[in-house]
């Protein structure tokens, strides 16, 4: 006989309030109050940052206020993103014993797995892409990421219905060049929106429906409709008397001067390769590298990807990470090398190093 799990949906509502959330329930199925459970919910306009992130480095903070887009800290790690309700969210709480691991990678590929073939039955290719995303023709319809508490795991994805790039990328702090309308234009070609690729507005209740089976097949479960319970609802005032508070929000708070973007453009046989790199001068760490200039590479989706897999990358890993890449897959670079790539990162790079190393 199957386990009966819970699915629920909270609907939409303030930043605030769905990370109050995220920390009740995590907490009531660490304490085995609830059944493992499924919730959907959605976010009025929102900022949200990784657990570890400073507001200040890695926002546009007039853009958000100007524009009423609220602040707020996840419980979990990962990046800052932007979130409101033209996106369903998805979230799914178990026991370590459901999974059979803490191996992240691997509880996020069977996840993925699981949500892609949910994604799949609206009418769409959708496949998991490593390390959490999902794609459709490899386009990024869904983001994904999780954490343990204890014995508790939350793994949390959003899907996208009808998503505006342009205010996601003027959410963020990111280089003024990004945000012109070619920048914006290239960023929508790595993104798909439901609405666009159906043709049409999805319906809600069949993607909750699709996903909610998915799972099901997945874990080999039946899941029942049904409510937050008292001791959620205990859990989440507490919850969220901490977390609606400045003093949440700015739990950590650097300056923006300590994660600069850094430019620099040099001339190579393949062209002039520009590069802009957000650089961590505490820890010598790339957070984010963006990649222009008279270059081309074919799939031309490989610059995007090479940027992706550079985030985070300590600046000693820079080198290997970038042969890695190029030797892991097929790319026409026209004359560029992998060396070009790593040469204009450094040259960005430079001069906060040698301020520090005189």
């Amino acid at each position: 006989m199957s386990d009966t799990w819970r699915v629920i949906d909270t609907g939409l509502r303030s930043a605030s309030q769905n990370i109050a959330l995220n920390r009740a329930l995590l907490e009531a199925r660490q304490a085995e109050e609830i059944p493992s459970t499924l919730r959907f919910l959605r976010f009025t306009p929102s900022a949200l940052l990784g657990y570890h992130q400073s507001a200040e480095q890695e926002l546009n903070l007039d853009y958000c206020r100007a524009n009423n887009v609220a602040i707020q800290r996840r419980i979990t790690g990962g990046g800052a993103i932007y979130f409101d309700e033209t996106q369903i969210g998805w979230e799914i709480y178990l026991h370590k014993r459901d999974v059979g691991t803490t191996d992240m990678q691997a509880i996020s590929r069977r996840i993925c797995h699981a949500a892609a073939t949910a994604i799949s039955a609206l009418g769409v290719n959708a496949r998991y892409r490593p390390r959490n995303d999902i794609e459709v023709e490899g386009r990024k319809i869904s983001a994904t990421g999780g954490a343990f508490e204890g014995n508790a795991l939350l793994f949390q994805g959003t899907l996208l219905i009808n998503f505006d790039v342009g205010k996601m990328l003027r959410v963020l702090r990111i280089p003024a060049e990004k945000l012109s309308d070619k920048a914006i234009a290239s960023a929508r070609e790595r993104v798909a929106n439901l609405t666009e690729l159906l043709g049409r507005q999805p319906d809600v209740a069949l993607i909750k429906r699709y996903m909610t089976e998915a799972f099901e097949s997945e874990f080999d479960v039946e899941f029942s409709e049904g409510d937050l319970t008292l001791s959620e609802h205990a859990r989440y005032q507490v919850a969220l008397r901490e977390i609606d508070t400045p003093d949440w929000i700015h739990l950590v708070a650097r300056p923006a001067s300590g994660m600069p973007t850094l430019e620099a453009a040099q001339k190579f046989a393949g062209g002039m390769l520009r590069a802009a790199v957000v650089f961590d001068t505490l820890t010598h760490t790339i957070k984010q590298v963006w990649f222009t200039g008279d270059i081309f590479m074919s799939p031309r989706r490989a610059i995007a990807d090479l940027e992706a897999a550079l985030r985070d990358t300590p600046l000693d890993r820079l080198e290997p990470r970038v042969r890695s890449f190029f030797a892991g897959r097929e790319v026409d670079m026209f004359s560029l090398t992998a060396d070009d790539f790593v040469a204009v990162v450094r040259l960005a790079v430079k001069q906060p190093l040698l301020a520090n190393n005189p």
